[in-house]
């Protein structure tokens, strides 16, 4: 199989000095989204599929405003997608077949587009597409006989161990603030369907109320499913429903939507594949709260928190470090080194619009942190998190934003609108945002590894050769192989990102990489993934491929 990407030179470690001819971090301004990017996933080895409220952004298709888009990260081009459902607020994930399934969303229209249908119960699938530009690529919705069994607006998504999706809490309406007990959706439910197709409730979602809307969630290595909500946690047993109550998050520090932190699942590492989680940001603003007494000027919080999910960790608890600013709706993402991305948010305030007693034009929150940070898991204690030789960008980056890791081994950043349509009026940090910027890590600008040739598939536990190509000046005295899910990142979260480093050798040569696939879809759930080479801590482009056989989930017959 020929390589899906086109492959540009190469690079070096982030930990390693690149010289005085080569460029650090960089924010580069792309180009124009032409709908606010709330919602973003990668489809494709070129392709991000964007969604947005159904308002009157300036992307026109078939007469009317667009509410979906495919970015080229090829040309920095945005084409239309006729959406027929308002994915506003929703989550998503790939399915082990390869196709991108958004579910839940908003349950109203906008003037400017009429024929918007309600899309809280919504399922949006797109396809693996084949063409770069996403030429003839569409969405498949069928509203009527295709979608949710229960209304679900601010829900999560995470791609389970048999490939199908599980779907957790929301609302069942458009709350103003906080999720409200009696329409708040606080079940379990998969796609495709299972256990009857019947939702399954969860206590932890109830006692997690009012602030628990975009639960965070990650299937474990023994095939549970770890979720945080407000400050509490909880271990999920898809099976039996069963709920093993966890520790608080320590210092009344709240991670869920309308007081959003964010979360992850810190990566994966043979032979033992020991699960962490990590937390950062959003708020200690108690949840009996009324909104009208918050200010957007209220500072956030600068605590991270993380969690070893062993019995001995389980027993300690969570262990708290501290970023180097406060901020709400922060995201973390994965860099294929094993490293964290701590991006976009703001300083003060809360998610949402025009529910605080000072909001900022529509602005819940305010002073937008536009430097971004690292975290280094193995680092100790107090010497993980740095801004060191990071750049700062202008662009506020808050509500309604997205980020995510691209194939090519940089991140895409986009959207900001905390307003109810599109609006240019309100204080610059807080309009609508159609600028779109990648964050170029240094080894972008330099000679960077080269994976030459891959497997369409990768079966559980095989190993494999990949043939490569090695910059002359890399010593290849550290050698890392990724295998990354790039996740669905709406609402400061970042639904199935995962990353599980595989065994890898080198050979004498340097001219070919022998590869152990992770051993079981507890490790790796089947479905699509990157494999990133970084050698020295300089990394390659990604190389699609599919864990598994590329099967669709497993059908549950009524």
């Amino acid at each position: 199989m020929k390589s899906l990407l086109p492959l540009l030179a190469a690079s070096v470690a982030l930990a390693t000095p690149l010289g005085s001819q080569a460029p650090g971090w960089t924010f580069t301004l792309k180009g124009n989204s032409g709908i606010v990017a709330l919602e973003s996933i990668v489809v494709s080895p070129t392709l991000v599929l964007f969604l947005d409220l159904a308002a009157d952004d300036p992307l026109q298709i078939d007469g009317h405003s667009a509410w979906g888009a495919l970015w080229d990260l090829q040309t920095s081009q945005v084409s239309p997608l006729n959406v027929v459902t308002n994915g506003f607020c929703a989550s998503g994930a790939m399915l082990s077949n390869g196709s991108m399934v958004s579910v839940g969303g908003f349950p109203n229209g906008f003037p400017g587009n009429p024929t918007i249908e309600n899309g809280t119960m919504g399922l949006r699938i797109f396809e693996p597409c084949a063409d770069p530009a996403g030429v003839g690529c569409t969405l498949f919705e069928d509203p009527l006989t295709f979608h949710l069994a229960e209304s679900r607006y601010y829900p999560s998504t995470s791609r389970i161990p048999d490939g199908s999706l599980m779907i957790v809490g929301g609302s069942h309406i458009n709350v103003p603030f906080y999720n409200i007990p009696e329409d708040a959706a606080s079940t379990v439910e998969f796609f495709p369907p299972k256990f009857g197709g019947v939702p399954r409730p969860s206590e932890f979602l109830k006692r997690s109320l009012p602030s628990n809307m975009f639960p965070r969630q990650f299937v474990l290595p023994d095939g549970k499913v770890f979720m945080v909500a407000n400050n509490q946690s909880i271990i999920y047993d898809i099976e039996t429903g069963d709920e093993r109550i966890l520790p608080d998050i320590p210092n009344g520090v709240r991670v869920t939507n309308p007081f959003d932190g964010s979360a992850i699942l810190l990566p994966l590492s043979p032979p033992n594949y020991t699960p962490e989680v990590l937390v950062c940001g959003g708020t200690d603003i108690p949840d009996t709260t009324p909104p009208i007494e918050i200010s957007s000027q209220r500072p956030g919080t600068d605590q991270c928190s993380r969690i070893l999910l062993t019995e001995e960790g389980i027993k300690r608890g969570w262990v708290v470090e501290r970023m180097l600013e406060a901020r709400v709706m922060p995201e973390l993402l994965h860099m294929p080194n094993g490293q964290i991305l701590i991006v976009n948010g703001a300083g003060t305030g809360v998610a949402g619009s025009s529910a605080v007693h000072d909001p900022v034009g529509n602005s819940n929150a305010d002073n937008p942190v536009f430097t971004p940070s690292l975290y280094s898991p193995n680092a100790p204690v107090g010497r993980r998190i740095h801004n060191n030789g990071m750049p700062t960008t202008d662009i506020a980056r808050m509500y309604h934003s997205s980020a995510t890791l691209t194939p090519q081994g940089n991140f895409l950043i986009a959207g900001n609108n905390p307003n109810n349509h599109t609006n240019i009026t309100v204080p610059v940090n807080t309009r609508s945002e159609f600028r779109v910027e990648t964050l170029d890590p240094p080894f972008m600008f330099v000679p960077r590894p080269r994976i030459l040739d891959g497997p369409e598939k990768i079966g559980f536990g095989k190993r494999f050769t990949v043939p490569v190509s090695v910059p002359d000046n890399l010593q290849t005295r550290n050698i890392q192989v990724a295998l990354v899910d790039l996740g669905f990142s709406s609402h400061a979260f970042h639904s199935s990102a995962r990353l599980v480093f595989m065994d890898a050798h080198l050979s004498n040569d340097r001219r070919s990489l022998s590869i152990t696939a992770p051993p079981n879809p507890n490790i790796y759930p089947p479905g699509p993934a990157y494999i990133f080479l970084t050698i020295d801590g300089v990394t390659s482009e990604g190389q699609q491929v599919m864990v598994g056989t590329g099967a669709s989930p497993p059908q549950t017959n009524f």
